[in-house]
């Protein structure tokens, strides 16, 4: 079966790495797999469209070429990747009710608030005419599902949770062993992370993350911290490891997501607190590897990690809550293991893209016909 795709936010091929690009090209590489031809109806970024009248005009154009390109593809269905009030989708109801075919949003967000601000009315508006348009709307985030319901029936909506490939990230006994000789850290316990350093949450996060690892490094607790991940706050988050943790941290700067299995599987937890995050898939990646997890129980944090099974959730107002949970990781090397395989089988048992994906494909097919 033929679906016109379309990412508005941006497309799956961008050069910057993100939580958003990794679960969009999970889910098109689990839809390929399922039998489903994706053809990218446009590579049109809403980006701020409500902001910027200059890309007015441009949809109007980009719109008529997903026509074309979705009409030339004979698609039966068209599917939108994550359309919310920063990125509303413009092309896919036009698209879908030109050639008389159903129309999907995977990751289709709805937040009221929005609709109170200038800047954001537009924004709001054009993307609620856009899930208003849709026979179905899917999210990968139980909160979605609860605010979408305040503006379409519930059958029209549907829950699917994040998936990755587990055995992408399978624990590597070599690489554990080659690269923690690299990083000269011997039997050490190894706390990884993993985070664009992105002026804004991320680097919150990994400032909050070093700072408390600070406060045990002080303690006289061993370890070792490696980070994997670049961008513009690289020498401010440099400057507070070395201040926090001299001759501890290793940063190891981008490292493709191919190569991040290795990386997990030489760890022992994974620690990133995630404040407000979305969801998280370096999360999954690390429980897939066989890492536990130390994160704080804030944004969708909750829907990819087991507390008290896979990992430790703390409360975001507590940091010395984190504190402890990392501390008592640390310190007892069975608890690690214990979570670390409950983290293998969650994983695999609840996140697996081929099982999760798999079923919102027979969704598609249903709707369009062709199941």
């Amino acid at each position: 079966m033929n679906v016109a795709f379309y990412a508005p936010f941006k497309p799956l091929d961008h050069p910057d790495p993100s939580g958003d690009r990794t679960i969009g090209r999970e889910l098109a590489a689990a839809l390929t797999d399922q039998g489903i031809t994706l053809t990218v109806a446009s590579r049109f970024r809403a980006r701020w469209l409500s902001c910027r009248p200059r890309l007015w005009i441009e949809a109007l154009f980009a719109r008529r070429a997903a026509l074309e390109a979705a009409s030339r593809a004979k698609a039966r269905l068209f599917l939108t990747y994550h359309a919310y009030y920063k990125s509303p989708d413009v092309i896919g109801p036009y698209v879908a009710r030109e050639l008389g075919i159903p129309y999907v949003v995977f990751q289709g967000v709805y937040s009221t608030k929005q609709r109170r601000h200038l800047k954001t009315r537009l924004g709001y508006e054009l993307n609620r005419r856009s899930l208003l348009a849709a026979d179905l709307v899917v999210s990968n985030r139980r909160l979605d599902v609860e605010n979408l319901q305040r503006l379409l029936p519930r059958q029209r909506l549907g829950y699917v949770r994040p998936g990755i490939a587990p055995e992408a990230f399978a624990f590597d006994p070599e690489a554990r062993r080659e690269l923690r000789r690299q990083w000269g850290v011997g039997t050490r316990p190894v706390i990884i992370t993993a985070a664009m350093f992105r002026d804004d949450v991320k680097t919150e996060s990994l400032t909050f993350l070093f700072e408390r690892l600070g406060e045990l490094h002080r303690a006289g607790r061993d370890f070792a911290l490696v980070a994997a991940g670049d961008g513009p706050t690289r020498e401010r988050l440099n400057a507070l490891a070395t201040k926090e943790l001299p001759g501890r941290a290793i940063f190891l700067g981008q490292v493709p997501r191919e190569r991040l299995g290795a990386v997990y599987s030489a760890g022992d937890v994974f620690a990133f607190p995630g404040l407000r995050e979305s969801l998280g898939m370096v999360y999954l990646e690390a429980q897939a590897a066989g890492l536990p997890v130390v994160a704080l129980a804030d944004g969708g944090v909750a829907e990819v990690v087991a507390d008290g099974e896979t990992g430790i959730l703390t409360p975001p107002a507590d940091p010395a809550a984190y504190t402890r949970a990392v501390d008592a990781l640390l310190g007892d090397r069975q608890r690690r293991l214990a979570m670390g395989e409950a983290a293998r089988a969650y994983v695999r048992a609840s996140h697996d893209r081929a099982r999760n994906y798999g079923v919102l494909a027979g969704v598609l097919r249903r709707l369009a016909g062709q199941g």
